[in-house]
């Protein structure tokens, strides 16, 4: 049950761009003035009835609803980067073993955010309202961190030798998703997205393949896509990559190995926060 709740949240994160690093004093209380606000924002430990892990959504009108959530995945969706960016912290923070905590935001009535209507939670989280869910680690849990930057091997996503297979999105007002045939992580059977953009699934690739990929394909807007492998088991090594890759192809993409500038995070400074 954790786990599920876990990789659906990851999928929602798939996020626009990083801010910048914080540099905060943990004994003050002012959020940094330069982000944007949440004008309410409720942050407590999560409940022994809280099966949820790691869920996020947010609300027409910007209202921001997270279950379950830990330090270091609220880090990795605010800032836009993968697990296996993020370094340091306590063991409380963890992704996926720390401590656990629900919050509830809403965002000043005259913000963009507040302005956005939809019948149902919009996934990912939108660039004012990331940008507020860093303002509120570094009030809230007085987070400090420290953006460092490293060679290493990366993807980069570029237009492959056959035929784009994307098509303009069925349901463009609906959130963005891209997994497996069958739902959930990609598997041999193939892969699918909704109304998804090349930022968004390169950042679902980066989880999935345990690399940051670079989005080099110059598209632009949303697409749906689908390809069947034909097989449920061809996969040929255990983490799935080999199919990804071959999935990717299917689409008219490809996924070229380089060796690129990786974005790190590392936790300086964290506390549980207080009491509301």
């Amino acid at each position: 049950m954790h786990r599920i709740g876990w990789v659906l949240a990851l999928f929602a994160a798939f996020w626009s761009g990083a801010g910048a690093a914080q540099t905060k004093n943990p004994a003050s209380d002012a959020p940094p003035t330069q982000l944007p606000q949440f004008e309410v924002a409720s942050v407590r430990p999560s409940g022994p009835q809280q099966h949820e892990l790691n869920g996020l959504r947010a609300f027409s009108g910007g209202r921001v609803v997270g279950n379950g959530c830990t330090l270091q995945f609220l880090i990795m969706v605010s800032y836009s980067v993968q697990p296996f960016q993020i370094s340091g912290g306590a063991a409380w923070t963890n992704i996926g073993r720390g401590d656990r905590f629900d919050i509830e935001a809403r965002p000043q009535e005259d913000s963009a955010s507040a302005h956005w209507v939809a019948s149902s939670p919009r996934l990912p989280l939108g660039d004012e309202e990331l940008k507020m869910l860093q303002s509120l680690l570094a009030e809230r849990f007085r987070l400090q961190i420290r953006h460092d930057l490293k060679e290493g091997q990366v993807y980069q996503l570029i237009r492959g030798s056959s035929a784009l297979k994307l098509m303009a999105p069925k349901h463009p007002d609906e959130g963005s998703w891209a997994g497996g045939i069958s739902g959930g992580l990609p598997d041999g059977e193939g892969l699918r997205g909704t109304n998804i953009s090349m930022p968004e699934l390169v950042l679902r690739l980066s989880r999935w393949l345990g690399r940051p990929v670079i989005d080099k394909t110059g598209l632009q807007g949303s697409f749906d896509f689908e390809y069947r492998s034909g097989a449920v088991d061809s996969v040929s090594n255990t983490d799935g990559t080999d199919s990804i890759l071959t999935s990717i192809k299917g689409i008219g993409l490809a996924l070229e190995a380089s060796k690129g500038t990786v974005e790190t995070i590392v936790i300086e400074h964290a506390e549980r926060p207080a009491e509301n």
